[in-house]
């Protein structure tokens, strides 16, 4: 029975077909649990009635359900009603993150990262309209731009614009543990870091410490990403391209799932020492090296702006290539 339940709730969240997503639910999910998710949403009392089951025992389910990340809180007026994980990656972002998932879990999901996860990823490329996700320049390329920045190309603006900000663990790094990048460097923001700091799966966190999240980010080489959208977003990570879920498949499979920045990087051959920083810190292979000359590869570069952190001899510069209307309203 538990397995039937389990492709249920895979179904549910659009992964149709994967045969390790049913595993992760049958790990995380007993089956009582598994019938009042795809009972939800609900508030306890609707979930309990539709259910045939006491109240008091669902709402502590729900509850149960919540801190694991497989259930959402809604409020709706004094009442608080709860849905299950939307898709994929609240599915995937919200339960890596549970605080009591062992050991055995995670490897399950790297386990899926590697061997389904590059299939759909392309899958959901090809369906989707644009990525969920782009990339935003490092801030001392910004800091160069100060005519051309907007607020939605910077992400100290969007920390400094915020109300509450928090911290958790890169749930990419958290389960793959392929490289030495600091770990606690996703910050959420506002309804995200509220979120966070309410179940516990994360921390809060002053601005001037996610600022320092920032700059340590660039200093390591790290992408910054956030939501393929026009306001603030809500979410800022900082992303590797060994454990990541996203920039891995665009660079091996050419997965369209990360909208590039609105900017291009460029290169000085005046003031280039052909060190080859630019080349060595790009992960999206865009810097190509031609008898000691560098130069940018136009239809490779994603505007991350890391090639730039990385120039010692400050030769690299980004350039506005896009319209802020690139930018999904």
């Amino acid at each position: 029975m538990k397995n039937d339940i389990s492709v249920r709730l895979t179904d549910k969240i659009f992964m149709n077909g994967s045969r390790i997503i049913p595993e992760l639910f049958g790990m995380i999910a007993d089956d009582d649990e598994a019938e009042l998710l795809l009972a939800m949403p609900g508030t306890p009392d609707q979930l309990a009635e539709r259910l045939g089951r006491d109240h008091a025992a669902v709402e502590k389910m729900c509850k149960a359900l919540y801190h694991k990340g497989l259930a959402f809180k809604s409020l709706k007026g004094d009442a608080v009603s709860y849905k299950m994980c939307r898709d994929l990656v609240q599915f995937h972002d919200a339960t890596i993150l549970w605080s009591e998932a062992p050991k055995a879990y995670h490897d399950l999901w790297q386990r899926f990262m590697e061997e389904e996860w590059p299939r759909f990823a392309q899958l959901f490329a090809s369906l989707l309209p644009r990525p969920f996700t782009r990339i935003l320049p490092v801030e001392t390329a910004v800091d160069a731009l100060k005519e051309t920045i907007l607020d939605i190309d910077s992400a100290s603006a969007m920390v400094r614009n915020a109300a509450v900000v928090a911290v958790t663990s890169c749930t990419c790094r958290l389960i793959a543990g392929k490289c030495h990048h600091t770990l606690e460097a996703c910050i959420q923001i506002d309804n995200a870091a509220r979120y966070t700091i309410d179940r516990g799966s994360g921390r809060e966190i002053s601005k001037d410490e996610a600022l320092a999240i920032l700059r340590q980010s660039e200093q390591e080489g790290l992408v910054h990403v956030t939501i393929n959208k026009a306001h603030a977003g809500h979410f800022i990570c900082n992303c590797c391209a060994c454990c990541c879920q996203s920039l891995p498949v665009m660079i091996s499979f050419g997965a369209k799932i990360n909208d590039p920045s609105r900017f291009r990087a460029v290169i000085d051959p005046g003031r280039c020492t052909s060190c080859g920083a630019c080349q060595e810190r790009c992960a999206f292979k865009a810097v190509e090296e031609k008898d000691g000359l560098y130069r940018v590869l136009e239809e490779q570069c994603m505007g991350c702006g890391v090639c730039h952190a990385a120039c010692p001899a400050e030769a690299i510069s980004l350039i506005p290539v896009r319209p802020p209307e690139f930018i999904p309203a």
